[in-house]
């Protein structure tokens, strides 16, 4: 419940109330609640009120990542430590994420989401013991982050399905999403996405309607996402399990981690980099074998989509990369009952190599995979896409190459990055610039880089040699 604030708003749209946390989250300790609070406008302060404002939007889309912070001047969230418990005060709030003066209990529990994974990321993910500067600390960071948020469900036979795909898409591709969730949901199987709108909230508002004519109780509708990309991608209003990981890097391995099998609907950049950052994992020598299910799938009309994605990764990686992957067109069932198949085969596995079923211990993740890539001019520029270098290598520098698209695209810093230092530069073998180019001008033409209705897209890259 929360206690709002009796007087007339500071402003029509906005409200100032006092939160009582609903959900998971344990009392904080006064040097926990002076981080949060930081009297700054910038550091732990700013990250916590850019994070909990796109949760107080939630169902809000736009590809900008300042518009909600422009929109909401005036808002702020301090976190109060009281002897009772906690209490987190909200000022200037967007009211939509109020009924009657009283804040709608799922938002409040992606708020409370919201602190906890601050909290613990800031104050002990770097004091517990581990090494972040190697890949078996980075894993441990992951598998942390993810028990804190009580994400791992011991005891459950693989079930959790990871749908990427994106923000941006066609009416016909987002009913098409709908349909796959709820013939996943009618199989039993809980829906982990990226969050936001589009591919993300298609499959999990499908599944819900399945999990309610199967009466299945305590359905996961699992979103991760990070500090750089949730202004742009607000949570979705069915999220009831959100993790904000720190970083891509750690987002994507939660994601592998995390889920037992993949469906990647259309999308832009960010659906190309999930792909890559994936193949490039089970194309490593080290994971030769591990079941992974991994289907591509979308309606009748995004079949061109598809085969532009299968004649680039081809040709970048080879046509052995098409092992790890199914494409399925059009077909809801079929992709629902390959994906059982597929979940059966890893359920085996993980029995024969006694790994747990909600945690992946035993993929192999190399640490180029790992590092947070920061895309600078420099660092895009320097990336080394040419063949003739290990599958899994090449891979991780194709997905760096995505990410900086992203970043130009849609985050802040990336956005500020070319506002002052025009496009990024990527180069590369003549063959894979050619067909580089011609993916990314596709995504354009179709409107995968930018939502309908905004300014024309300003492509954020140059791709030389091509």
């Amino acid at each position: 419940m929360n206690d709002t604030y009796k007087g007339a708003p500071a402003r029509t749209g906005v409200v100032s109330a006092r939160i009582s946390p609903i959900g998971g989250l344990d009392v904080l300790s006064r040097h926990e609640v002076a981080r949060l609070r930081g009297a700054s406008g910038s550091g732990l302060h700013a990250l916590l009120r850019r994070c909990a404002l796109a949760v107080l939007t939630s169902g809000n889309i736009s590809d900008d990542p300042r518009a909600i912070l422009e929109q909401y001047p005036d808002f702020d969230i301090q976190v109060l430590q009281q002897d009772r418990g906690m209490k987190i005060e909200l000022t200037n709030a967007p009211a939509q994420a109020f009924v009657d003066g009283q804040i709608i209990r799922g938002i409040n529990e992606l708020l409370v989401a919201v602190v906890r994974d601050i909290v613990y990321v800031s104050t002990q993910l770097e004091q517990v013991g581990f090494d972040l500067d190697e890949s078996a600390g980075l894993t441990q960071g992951v598998f942390e982050i993810l028990r804190n948020a009580r994400i791992l469900k011991p005891q459950v036979d693989p079930n959790l399905v990871v749908c990427w795909g994106g923000h941006s898409i066609s009416r016909e591709e987002y009913d098409y999403t709908k349909l796959v969730g709820y013939q996943l949901g009618l199989r039993g199987l809980d829906i982990c996405t990226g969050c936001g709108p589009g591919a993300m909230k298609g499959p999990m508002k499908g599944a819900t309607i399945s999990h309610a004519k199967q009466r299945r109780r305590h359905n996961r509708y699992i979103g991760i996402t990070e500090p750089g990309i949730i202004a742009a991608e607000s949570p979705n209003p069915i999220v009831n399990h959100l993790v904000i990981m720190p970083d891509i890097e750690k987002r994507l391995e939660a994601f592998v981690r995390l889920g037992h099998g993949i469906i990647v609907f259309p999308g832009g950049v960010g659906t190309a980099e999930e792909i890559l950052y994936l193949l490039g994992i089970l194309l490593h020598p080290d994971n030769a074998g591990t079941p992974f299910p991994l289907i591509f799938t979308g309606p009748r009309q995004s079949a061109a989509y598809f085969e532009q994605i299968d004649r680039f990764l081809r040709l970048s990686l080879g046509d052995e990369v098409a092992q790890h992957y199914q494409i399925i067109v059009d077909d809801p069932q079929e992709v629902a009952r390959t994906m059982i198949k597929g979940l059966d085969k890893v359920r085996h596995n993980r029995l024969d190599t006694k790994d747990a079923f909600f945690f992946n211990w035993a993929l192999q993740i190399p640490l180029e995979f790992q590092r947070p890539f920061r895309p600078t001019h420099e660092a895009m520029r320097a990336l080394q896409i040419r063949h003739g270098r290990p599958l899994h290598e090449l891979a991780a520098d194709l997905r760096r190459a995505f990410s900086g698209i992203v970043a130009g695209n849609v985050k802040e810093e990336g956005v500020q990055a070319i506002e002052k230092n025009g496009p990024f530069d990527i180069d590369g073998d003549a063959d894979i610039m050619r067909a580089l180019d011609k993916l990314l001008q596709a995504f354009v033409a179709q409107h995968r880089m930018k939502l309908p209705g905004g300014s024309a897209y300003e492509p954020c890259y140059r791709v030389l040699g091509a």
